[in-house]
C-alpha cells in the first residue's frame, strides 16, 4: 500500500495551511520577504498539494466536505496578510472610490488628480501607489461593481473587497463539487496559484468561469433569462468571457438572447451617458502592452506587431470555429470546454499574468488533465522581473532571458503530457469532452433540483 493512502488530506490541509499562514505574515514583514523566499514557500504548498491529490480515494460528501473547510482556512489566512509582488489592487481601491464619489470610474486617469485637494487623504496614499497612472481604468462594470461595494463597505480597505471575492470563490467550489466530486475540486479549492492571486491579492478574474459555468448551468435546466443576465456578468466582466457567447447563446433562444442584450444595455448605459467606458484604458491596453507572452513573442522576434496580431488572431478564430462547429453537431448541451477556449487565447495573447489562468482552472476541474495544473506553478516564474529581484539591469517588467524559455518549456511538456495521455487512452479523452451530454442532463438536473 502506497504511503499516500495512509495518509488523511487533512494532515497535507494543514501543512497547506501553515505554509500560508507563514506567508501571510511574510507579507506583512516584506523586509523579510525576497523572491527567493516567495519561491521555496510556494514550492512547499505546492508539493503539499499534489500530495493531497494523492491521497484522496474517493468524492463523498465528507470528503467534499474536508476539501471546503481547508479551502476556506487557506483562503482566510490570504486574508489577514497583504498583496505580495502585486500593486494592481490600488487601482481597485481607487476605481471604488471613484465610482462611489463621481458615479463613474471611467473617463479621467488617475494623475488627473494628482493636484486635486478634494481627494481624500487615506486615497491620495492609494492615488500615488497606482501603477501606469497615465492610463484610465482598464476594468469593466461588473468589477467595477464589485469594487463600489466593497468601497460601502470600508472605503480605502483591501480586506472588503477581498471577502466579497473570497465568498464568490467558495460559491464556485460548492458549484464544482455537483460537477467535478470532491477529488478534482481539490485540485482548484487547494490550489495554491488560486490562494495568492484571489485570497492575497484580490484579483477579480475568478469570477469570471463562475459566472459562465453558471450560465450554461441555468441555459441547460430551461432557465434562459437567468442564463442570459449571468452571461452578460461575465462579458461585462472581461472581454475575454465573449469567448463563451455563441456557445451559451445557441441554447438560451430569443429570450435569453433578449436578457443578454437587455442586460448589456443596463450595465453599460449609464457610462456610455457620462462619455466613457472601459475601451479608452482596454485600447491602449491592446496596443501597447506585453508581458510574459508565450506564441506571441516568439513570432514577434520575426515579423512586425500588426502582423504577428494578425497572424494568431486569424489561427485562433479558426481553430475556435472549428470546435465550435464540432461542438454545435454534437447537441450543443455540454459544457463548453473552457480549458480549451481560453487556454488557446493565453497562448497567443501579448499579456499572459498568473491570475489569467482563474478563467480557465475550474474548467480544468471537470475536464481532467496535468497541463493546467502545471502552468499554475510554472507561471509563477513571471514574478522574476527587474522589480521584484530589485536588479536596475533589467527594467521593472523585464523577465531574465532564462525566464520564459524554462516557464514556457514546463508548460509545454505538461501539454504534451495530456497530448499522449488522450492518445494512449482514447475512451476517457471522448468521455471527458462529452460531459454531460443531452442523454445526461435530466439525472443531473434531478439531483440540483
Amino acid at each position: 500500500m502506497r504511503l499516500t493512502r495512509l495518509i488523511h488530506p487533512n494532515s497535507f490541509g494543514f501543512c497547506l495551511l501553515g505554509c500560508c499562514g507563514f506567508l501571510a505574515w511574510l507579507s506583512r514583514a516584506p523586509q523579510f520577504l525576497n523572491l527567493s523566499t516567495f519561491a521555496g514557500i510556494m514550492g512547499l504548498m505546492f508539493a503539499f498539494y499534489v500530495l493531497s491529490y494523492r491521497t484522496i480515494q474517493r468524492s463523498g460528501s465528507h470528503m467534499a466536505r474536508t476539501v471546503f473547510f481547508w479551502a476556506l482556512l487557506l483562503r482566510l489566512s490570504g486574508l489577514l496578510g497583504d498583496p505580495i509582488f502585486e500593486d494592481d489592487y490600488f487601482r481597485y481601491l481607487w476605481d471604488g472610490y471613484r465610482f462611489a464619489s463621481d458615479g463613474t470610474p471611467f473617463g479621467r486617469p488617475p494623475e488627473s488628480f494628482f493636484n486635486d485637494p478634494s481627494v481624500p487623504k487615506a486615497f491620495r496614499t492609494i492615488l500615488s501607489q497606482i501603477n501606469h497612472p497615465d492610463i484610465p481604468t482598464i476594468y469593466a462594470p461588473t468589477f467595477q461593481y464589485f469594487f463600489l461595494i466593497a468601497n460601502w463597505i470600508a472605503p480605502g480597505q483591501l480586506w472588503a473587497l477581498k471577502l466579497l471575492l473570497i465568498a464568490a470563490d467558495l460559491l464556485l467550489i460548492l458549484g464544482l463539487f455537483r460537477f467535478a466530486g470532491a477529488k478534482q475540486t481539490l485540485l482548484y479549492a487547494w490550489n495554491p496559484l488560486v490562494i495568492k492571486e484571489i485570497a492575497f491579492t484580490a484579483h477579480p478574474d475568478g469570477l469570471i468561469p463562475a459566472l459562465l459555468i453558471g450560465s450554461w448551468l441555468f441555459s441547460s435546466r430551461g432557465r434562459p433569462i437567468i442564463a442570459g443576465l449571468l452571461l452578460v456578468a461575465a462579458v461585462a466582466s472581461k472581454a475575454s468571457a465573449w469567448l463563451f457567447v455563441p456557445f451559451i447563446a445557441i441554447n438560451i433562444g430569443c429570450l435569453g438572447i433578449g436578457a443578454f442584450i437587455g442586460g448589456y444595455l443596463l450595465l453599460y448605459l449609464p457610462f456610455w451617458v457620462q462619455g466613457a467606458t472601459d475601451m479608452t484604458g482596454l485600447r491602449v491596453f491592446a496596443q501597447e502592452f506585453e508581458f510574459n507572452s508565450a506564441l506571441y513573442g516568439l513570432i514577434r522576434l520575426g515579423l512586425p506587431v500588426h502582423w504577428t496580431k494578425m497572424l494568431l488572431g486569424m489561427a485562433f478564430i479558426g481553430i475556435t470555429s472549428v470546435y465550435f462547429v464540432r461542438y454545435w453537431r454534437r447537441g450543443c448541451r455540454s459544457l463548453p470546454r473552457g480549458d480549451w477556449l481560453f487556454g488557446g487565447l493565453l497562448i497567443i495573447s501579448p499579456v499572459i499574468n498568473p491570475w489569467y489562468l482563474l478563467w480557465l482552472m475550474p474548467f480544468a476541474c471537470i475536464y481532467s488533465g496535468l497541463g493546467v495544473w502545471i502552468a499554475s506553478a510554472a507561471l509563477l516564474l513571471s514574478y522574476v522581473t527587474g522589480l521584484n529581484l530589485q536588479d536596475f539591469v533589467f527594467a521593472p517588467y523585464e523577465h531574465p532571458l532564462w525566464v520564459r524559455p524554462l516557464e514556457f518549456g514546463i508548460i509545454g511538456l505538461g501539454m504534451a503530457f495530456d497530448k499522449w495521455q488522450s492518445v494512449r487512452t482514447p475512451s476517457q479523452s471522448r468521455r471527458l469532452d462529452e460531459y454531460f451530454q443531452p442523454s445526461e442532463l435530466p439525472e443531473f438536473n434531478q439531483r440540483m433540483n
